[in-house]
Parts: C-alpha cells; structure tokens; sequence
C-alpha cells in the first residue's frame, strides 16, 4: 500500500512549492544512490520521494491527489493510470541540494542555503473521519452528508490567540521573535529552535484561563459535505479547513472522509465495471428471446439469441458505476445461467419427458461383432476364457 506523500516528504499539506522542494531535496541528499551504494531500501525510498515529489510540484495531479487520495490518480502515482517510471539519476546532484541540507555556514554560503523562516503562527491538524455509505450512494451521489465529529476549535475568550483578554503575546528575548538560535558545532553552524518559545518566536506573558493558555477547545460541530458519484472502498475526499483550528493565527487544518461501501448482493464490483450472475430459463436460452433486467439505473431490456450457451457473458455499456475522473461510468456484465426447477407439476413432468425423448431420439444399438465392454476389457472365447488384444507394434 502507497504511503502518503506528504508523509514520504514530510511536509504539511498546505506546503508550498518551495517547502516541498527543499523537503525533496534533504531526502535525496541523504538517499542519493552515489551515497548509499548497494542499498536496495535507500534506493526505493529515493524513489517514493521522487514519485511523491513529482506529483506534489504539478498543480494539477496535486488538486486530484488532495481530495481522492491514491485512488483519483489511477493508482499508479504520478503515472496517471500508467507504470511510474524513474531513473534515480535524472534528478539533483549534490552540488544542487547541499545548500538546503546545510542550512547555514559555509556550505550554506557556497550553495545557496538560507536561514528558515520563523515560525510564529501554527497550523491545526488534520484530522480523518471513516464514512460507510450504502452501494445506491455509489451510483447516484448524494447532495448533502453531515458529520458531527469532535474537533479543536479557536476559543471564544481570547479568539485563539492563547492570552489572556488585554494583554498579548510578546517577543520572546531569547531569539528575538525568529524562533532559532545558531548552534555549533564544530566547524558547522546550525539552526536549532529556540529553547526559550519552542521555535514560536514569542512568549505568552498572561496565559488565557478559559483554555488553559492553548488558544483552542474541544467542541462537537455538524460538517456538511457532498458525496460525489462513483466512490469506492479506500476512496478518501478532502474537506479543506475543516480540521482543527490553528493556533496564533494560524490556518485551520483539513478534514478527510475515507468511504468504506455497503456490498450489494446483486452486483460484484471491479473498478467502475458491476458484474451480476442471472438465472435464466432454459428455454429462452434455446429458443432465444428478450429478457428484462434490473440495472443500477432501472428496467432494460436484453435480447438473447437462440442456442445461446449457459455460460454466455452479456454485456450493457454504461450501466456500470460513475467513474470519478474523466466522467462515462463503466459496464455492468450479465453471466447468464440456466435455471433449473427443483419441483415440477404431474404436467410439467410429462412435458419435459416428451421433449427429452424428443431431443436424445432412437437409442443407437451396438453394432455386431464385440460389444463395447469387449472392446474395453477383452473378448471371451468359446471356452470363456478371455482373450488378450495384442499391443501394436
């Protein structure tokens, strides 16, 4: 199973173009294949980030990834339905992503490196609610589906900002509100946070009493959302700024709705394709005729022709499930079965005997000579003993 690709990275997912760059190149400085000759896991988590990288920094794959997951790319990642392909050695060199690795210093000078910037305000989580909905959701969509989930909200007293009502947060003295201080170490200087504020680059004189100086509280609140046609079991829908709520300023995070589906004892599903198994009489099948069926969308009707096999597959185009990228739904297949009645009437019997003796005919009789077991076991001869058939040369 594909791990997430801002997990692969380690990014949030409001990251932005520049994060997601230096985050994708620290990973492949330290899983470069010229570093780690020989090692099969570096090699493959250099992939991973690659593929995660290469879907992240296209606006476009990154909009379907944030509200269907793995799922709305096809499965195949930044492929796009096909095999993701990779040569480890068209990307960076070193020369590219040392400076992001050593983010100050010499190596920082000579690469291009900078100091990161401070971070005062912080972003609310995300958080991931799992919906099961019935199979006719699957088909038709819904219009409107409220959740009531628990969550971390701003509070009402200080407005989310952690202080007490008149008074603010105020820079913190030790790292003068850039939330780090240099560390060295040895010849290396590095950026560490602030021991003082945590990396928040200001301190909170007068905590607010209603939250306890954490700027959120817990509530219950009701979400409404869409459930789109054509989801499927894993199928993950992105809520954006529907997570929990941010602190000192900070944007709110996403919420995910990850459907499981309700089988349905009619269909078997593959992808956007249904497949039902039918029982059909047996004489529509010899004789040929129409049939009428239920389909996801309502009453149609299928023509079969005489002589058709028991095992005869039928296909009805687009009267499968919504597909969720590219639009059309797939097919619904019919394998056709003959149905065989377990009780019949005294007339009924007499009808099938007559059309049996009708269909198998005369009984065919053995011709002269040896009879059919003689031909298997041997011939007797006058005397009964058996006869042995010599073996062909």
């Amino acid at each position: 199973m594909k791990r997430d690709y801002y997990e692969v990275l380690g990014v949030a997912r409001d990251a932005g173009t520049d994060e997601l760059k230096k985050a994708y190149r620290k990973l492949a400085l330290e899983l470069h294949p010229d570093r780690n000759p020989g090692n099969k896991e570096a090699e493959e988590k250099f992939k991973e980030a690659a593929e995660a990288y290469s879907v992240l920094s296209d606006p476009e794959k990154r909009k379907v990834y944030d509200q269907f997951g793995h799922a709305g790319l096809g499965g195949a990642g930044a492929g796009g339905g096909q095999q993701f392909q990779f040569d480890p050695r068209q990307f960076a060199d070193f020369e590219d992503i040392l400076g992001s690795f050593f983010g100050g210093g010499i190596f920082g000078d000579l690469f291009g490196g900078g100091r990161r910037r401070p971070g005062g305000e912080e972003r609310g989580s995300d958080l991931q609610y799992n919906l099961r909905i019935p199979f006719e959701d699957v088909i038709s969509g819904r219009d409107s589906m409220e959740l009531s989930i628990p969550r971390l909200e701003a509070c009402e007293a200080c407005h989310g900002s952690a202080c007490e009502p008149g008074s603010r947060p105020e820079t913190c003295p030790q790292c003068r509100g850039q939330g780090q201080v240099a560390v060295r170490q040895g010849f290396f200087q590095m950026l560490a946070a602030c021991p003082r504020c945590g990396g928040q680059g200001r301190i909170i004189p007068k905590p607010c009493r209603a939250c306890g100086g954490q700027g959120r509280v817990e509530r219950k609140t009701k979400v409404s959302f869409r459930v789109p046609p054509g989801v499927d079991r894993g199928t993950r829908l992105r809520l954006q700024g529907q997570g929990e709520a941010g602190r000192f300023g900070g944007r709110s995070g996403d919420l995910y709705v990850v459907f499981d589906v309700e089988p349905d004892a009619r269909y078997e599903r593959d992808g956007s394709d249904l497949h039902r198994r039918l029982d059909v009489a047996w004489p529509l099948l010899v004789l040929g005729g129409t049939l009428k069926v239920e389909t996801p969308y309502g009453m149609d009707q299928v023509k079969v022709a005489a002589g058709t096999p028991a095992d005869h597959v039928v296909r009805l185009p687009n009267a499968g499930v919504p597909r969720l990228q590219g639009g059309g739904r797939g097919d619904l297949f019919l394998h056709l079965r003959a149905a065989v009645p377990r009780s019949l009437s005294a007339a009924q019997r007499e009808l099938v005997e007559q059309l049996r003796l009708a269909l198998e005919g005369p009984a065919s009789e053995e011709p002269a000579g040896e009879g059919f077991l003689a031909k298997v076991f041997g011939a007797t001869d006058r005397n009964g003993k058996k006869k042995h058939r010599k073996a062909a040369p």
